[in-house]
């Protein structure tokens, strides 16, 4: 027996969470290395690095910093206290930073070749000089607001993810040294372009420190540095909250002058402005660090937006489902049919505002309900419920005012939506809904019946361009009836009674979840395949994880892909020698909650019990959220989601990176058979949305699950 078999009880048992998070934002990082993506979308993937780990010191290391002042030693699934998470963490997220600043290096150099500069004001001719100058007068200067560091001017409030400067200055007068502060204000652009077919880039900071004498005339520039600070931006929610809307309007200004968690610098402040810093910004838990280079990796998204088609992504252009069209774009018509599964973004988001507008103008719609999560800035959807409430419809929308950074835009949608006439319901105190439902109640003629949209994504324009989600349409009455008893415990707390297809949680869906690996156990128990596959993004929950050991031990077959965050060691003898994780990561963001079980046969199967579902496998969406899992039973959809998307995970080769038992994540390397998630769905129709066309057709290409090895080759 080794030593790992001799060590898989206790702590050994779980990766950490916070450092397998680092480890997903260090495969988004090789992204950025990825020389099969074009330049400027490498650069994409750097900046989105650079904002998950901005996010990741906000929130996840905001709340353990809480802990060590708090002087709580809760320790993590894996044994950790919070301080020894925050010392690895600082290690882990120091290397990542380096290795930021590394493939910057390499892309300017790169951006370089490609005739997009990075440069300083120094490498400008006098005409660019001159236009920047003139720049800086009029656009720059009157919003600068230096202010002088000594104790007549107490130290100013600097908001989170704020870029600012200390100069430090000699008064020609009288050569008294003076140190003066200038915060770059969040409203300005990161880099300012010089105008003209070259395109020339400069930092906002480089330009206010080029252009300083004219900031402080009859002052000599010794020296500047460049800081910038993070801030705790959780909302901890309080359980006697009466008003949500009042406590959320006033807890987003608490938030915006939360606890300093990080400082990142430029360069060593001389030993006065260090001790000045550390006595009004940090405390206890809060780390500071010295970047050797740019500062704000996630600002380098600005650059992406050049005009350099032939250094972006193929445009794309997602299909409207062929069989909503043949019943001439009726989607009440094309749903009452069969049931349709749409596969975003290959297949475009236009399709669930579509169904919601024609709810919004159908006079024979009687009622619309619709939870929100996320909607994004400009929602059509918002807009859609509005007209349907001033169109006299009974509209109701569950608006999730704890999303975490949308909580200003949910209050806004709120206003907006309560103005129209729309009934809008907050949903519970203690838990978020954050499930993905719309029912639209239609009079027809033969009585009533009930159109649902069950999402696994959020109802947002935007990331349903950039997220692999599924929306599922159906007429079916069951679903029909569940919905409606999951509305109406979100907003009147009426307990759901004899739910005929949806599983919910806070209620039941762990459970469920146990029942059906224990079914895949009794089948190999009986003899016959045991086998689970399952997509989501996080997977975390110890009851899941020790249920999925005992599984595999059991023999049955799991293979899990898992974007993020896993807390589930793969492959350990003993333990999970049935179990195998990979991570798909590529140009677009595997958001979609999928579940099959072989239900006695290996998977693929036509009798596997497939789900889709609202939730990752965490403690927070089984116990802290309002959630769904639904099983699909439509065949068609069924062959789509568990013999095209699943399958399709499964083979992927190009983008893939496989788990091991020590936390080790390797990229998966094509061979002899390539095969590209993103690509295939690119350039093949799903089944479900093509109607007549697919018979029409040649048919959309089968997928056969080749001998995979414990690596996921």
């Amino acid at each position: 027996m080794n030593a790992i078999v001799k060590n898989i009880s206790g702590d050994y048992r779980y990766f950490n969470r916070e450092i397998s998070w680092l480890g997903f934002n260090e495969r988004v990082l090789e992204e950025a290395r990825n020389m099969a993506h074009p330049l400027l979308e490498r650069l994409r993937f750097l900046s989105i690095s650079g904002n998950n780990l901005d996010e990741f010191y906000m929130v996840r290391v905001a709340g353990l910093v809480g802990q060590l002042t708090q002087e709580v030693e809760q320790r993590s699934a894996d044994g950790r206290t919070p301080a020894q998470q925050l010392v690895e963490i600082e290690q882990l997220a120091g290397e990542l930073i380096e290795d930021q600043q590394k493939v910057w290096h390499e892309l300017k150099e790169e951006l370089a070749q490609n005739d997009i500069h990075q440069v300083e004001v120094d490498a400008l001719d006098q005409e660019e000089r001159n236009w920047l100058e003139k720049h800086f007068t009029e656009e720059i200067f009157p919003v600068l607001t230096p202010q002088a560091l000594d104790p007549a001017h107490p130290f100013p409030f600097i908001q989170n993810k704020g870029l600012s400067i200390i100069f430090e200055l000699r008064r020609a007068s009288d050569r008294q040294l003076v140190r003066e502060l200038v915060m770059l204000p969040a409203t300005m652009d990161r880099f300012i372009r010089i105008p003209g077919d070259k395109a020339l880039y400069l930092t906002l900071e480089s330009v206010v420190t080029a252009f300083a004498k004219n900031l402080f005339p009859g002052y000599e520039v010794l020296s500047s540095s460049v800081f910038r600070i993070i801030r705790d931006s959780d909302l901890e929610l309080e359980e006697e909250a009466e008003d949500l809307v009042r406590y959320f309007r006033s807890a987003i200004k608490r938030r915006r002058r939360g606890q300093v968690i990080r400082l990142e610098t430029s360069s060593e402040f001389d030993d006065a402005v260090a001790l000045m810093l550390e006595e009004n910004l940090l405390g206890k838990g809060t780390t500071k660090t010295v970047i050797d280079g740019f500062i704000g990796m996630g600002d380098l998204a600005m650059l992406v937006d050049e005009d350099r088609p032939e250094l972006k992504f193929p445009a794309f252009s997602p299909r409207f489902p062929e069989r909503i069209r043949e019943h001439g774009g009726d989607c009440f018509a094309a749903i009452r049919d069969k049931d349709i599964v749409v596969h975003h973004p290959y297949e475009s988001f236009e399709v669930v505002i579509a169904f919601l507008q024609q709810a919004a103008e159908d006079p024979d719609v009687v009622a619309i309900k619709q939870t929100l999560y996320r909607a994004g800035k400009q929602s059509a959807i918002i807009r859609a419920l509005i007209d349907a409430a001033e169109a006299g419809k009974s509209v109701t929308a569950v608006i999730e005012l704890k999303a975490r950074f949308d909580e200003e835009q949910n209050l806004y949608w709120a206003s907006a939506l309560e103005r129209a006439g729309v009934q809008v319901v907050y949903g519970f105190i203690e838990w978020k809904t954050h499930a993905k439902i719309s029912m639209v109640v239609r009079r027809e003629a033969d009585g009533f019946r009930t159109y649902c949209h069950f999402g696994t994504g959020n109802y947002h324009p935007v990331t349903a361009r950039i997220y692999t989600d599924l929306s599922f349409f159906t007429a079916d009455p069951r679903a029909a009836r569940d919905a409606a008893q999951l509305f109406n415990y979100i907003t009147g707390y009426v307990e759901p009674e004899k739910l005929e297809l949806l599983t919910m949680s806070p209620r039941d869906m762990r459970n469920e979840l146990m029942q059906l690996i224990d079914k895949e156990m009794g089948n190999v128990k009986k003899g016959k395949p045991g086998a689970i596959w399952a997509k989501m993004n996080s997977l975390v929950d110890p009851a899941i994880i020790e249920k999925l050991y005992t599984a595999s031990a059991a023999g049955v077959q799991i293979d899990l892909i898992i974007r993020g965050i896993c807390c589930l060691r793969p492959g350990v003898p003993g333990m999970s020698d049935n179990i195998r994780v990979k991570s798909v990561v590529g140009r677009y963001l595997e958001h979609s909650r999928i579940w099959a079980f072989g239900n006695g046969k290996a998977l693929p199967n036509d009798k596997a019990r497939v789900f889709i579902s609202s939730a990752d496998w965490m403690p927070r969406n089984f116990d802290r959220r309002v959630e769904y899992m639904l099983p699909i039973v439509n065949a068609t959809v069924h062959d789509q989601v568990l013999e095209q998307v699943m399958l399709a995970n499964l083979l992927d080769n190009e983008q893939s990176w496989s788990l091991d038992g020590e936390g080790n994540y390797t990229r998966i390397k094509p061979g002899k058979k390539s095969f590209n998630l993103h690509r295939y769905f690119m350039t093949n129709p799903s089944l479900s949305g093509r109607g007549a066309a697919l018979k029409k057709s040649a048919g959309v290409p089968k997928l056969k699950l080749f001998h995979r090895s414990k690596s996921g080759n």
